[in-house]
């Protein structure tokens, strides 16, 4: 099939036939079709769109453009789920939710991915635990599942190689926000992993790539349709992300407090913030679970999650994937994590109350630190961040921490604690208050 006639049926505003795509994904992955008739078809989606037939079989057929994991075959113990989450600003949840669900029966293959804009990367996380190898073999990554039940990993080069592609041309030709084409990309991959179940977080707020709650059912209703149409059950549930998702942004910031809530440290239990992150962590949990037919319903699943956070259970699978997968062996107590040399509180210019937050400012200010890419290729700092960040409605006196940035330098640290005085503005009266929960979208 021509490749031009393609481009034309999608530019004028047609259907494109299974047969179609396929020959579209054929000419991603094979190079037959050009960058520029690849960006050609991306805009022509981008402007006209994809129904749900379409969006189907172009995540079908990325998902067969390279190896599908069998992971059933490889004699392991319960179904296979996952979690997936569009990105936010201190959004840890990966790093308790795999162990959490392994330690209820589940087997958590989890493709994770890096820093993205604003918003951080679950690898950039875990490779700041010495040693922690995210791109394993595919035999260390099958026995780190019979070990750990869980094994947080990227993606391999052969694991839905046309999706890679389209989005580095997607990328750079400004045709990333596509519903269709965010939905293929997402669960190509997660097709690639062989999973039986997906529960989706769909960030919506100030620190999400989507500012809108419609904007984020449309993608929620989206994925789930799609999922269904593939044969992978799915939940998704709309989540608020108008300020730092527990206390910390930055990558070993972010795994300590992951260790913390893990072990059930009391300064963590006490913490509103915190809690924030235990009740989404247990809420997608309780989700996947029952969706996964591990439980009746999820009253029964969100018990079990919580036995297994409280009893130890989940904090140990997490030790037996760091362990296998070559970081620290005795991370619970002593997980190596790198200190930042230059630590600095941020001061609150008067007394009120923190108004509405501007957490994509905060994201963009770890970024700044180093802890982002501002570039391709650009290394990560894993220790600069910011701690102790306060929620939207806290009351603060003048000289009150808003924030604690942890900084490379003297010079970075002041630069960054001007960005999150902006971005934590003193107001007179408390915000009004965003639920975390928004909306629960199901098949």
């Amino acid at each position: 099939m021509l490749a031009q006639e393609l481009i034309r049926t999608k530019r004028d505003g047609g259907e494109l036939s299974p047969a179609q795509i396929e020959a579209f994904v054929q000419g991603l992955t094979q190079g037959s079709w050009s960058e520029g008739q690849v960006a050609a078809m991306a805009m022509a989606i981008v402007l006209r769109g994809m129904n749900t037939t379409e969006t189907v079989a172009l995540t079908e057929a990325m998902t067969r453009s390279g190896t599908v994991l069998d992971c059933r075959a490889a004699g392991l113990h319960g179904p296979l789920l996952d979690k997936h989450s569009t990105g936010g600003v201190g959004d840890k949840v990966s790093l308790v939710l795999a162990p959490v669900v392994a330690a209820c029966g589940g087997v958590v293959p989890m493709i994770s991915g890096r820093g993205l804009g604003h918003t951080g990367g679950t690898l950039d996380k875990l490779e700041a635990l010495p040693g922690y190898a995210v791109d394993p073999s595919r035999e260390t990554l099958l026995a780190t599942l019979r070990a750990a039940g869980c094994a947080i990993v990227g993606a391999s080069a052969d694991l839905a190689p046309a999706d890679r592609r389209l989005y580095a041309i997607r990328d750079v030709t400004a045709t990333v926000e596509s519903v269709p084409l965010i939905t293929a990309s997402i669960l190509s991959k997660k097709r690639a992993a062989g999973l039986q179940a997906l529960v989706m977080d769909v960030k919506v707020g100030r620190g999400a790539f989507l500012p809108t709650p419609a904007q984020a059912r449309e993608l929620a209703t989206s994925l789930v349709q799609v999922a269904r149409g593939t044969g992978l059950p799915t939940v998704a549930l709309v989540t608020d992300m108008n300020r730092v998702l527990g206390r910390t942004a930055g990558n070993a910031l972010e795994v300590q407090e992951a260790l913390a809530l893990l072990r059930g440290d009391a300064d963590s239990a006490a913490d509103t913030e915190i809690a924030r992150l235990r009740e989404l962590t247990l809420a997608l949990a309780a989700e996947l679970l029952h969706l996964g037919g591990l439980y009746t319903d999820t009253v029964a699943a969100r018990s079990a999650a919580e036995r297994a956070l409280a009893s130890g259970a989940a904090a140990e699978r997490f030790a037996r994937m760091v362990t296998a997968l070559g970081g620290p062996t005795d991370v619970l107590r002593q997980p190596r994590l790198p200190l930042a040399p230059v630590q600095r509180a941020v001061p609150a210019p008067r007394a009120g109350f923190v108004g509405p937050v501007d957490v994509r400012a905060l994201g963009l200010a770890v970024v700044a630190l180093g802890g982002g890419r501002q570039r391709p290729g650009d290394a990560v700092d894993p220790r600069v961040g910011l701690a102790a960040v306060l929620a939207p409605g806290a009351t603060v006196q003048a000289g009150d921490a808003l924030a604690q940035v942890h900084a490379a330098s003297v010079a970075d640290a002041d630069t960054a604690v001007r960005a999150v005085t902006a971005a934590l503005p003193v107001v007179d009266r408390p915000a009004p208050q965003t639920p975390l929960l928004l909306d629960r979208v199901r098949a």
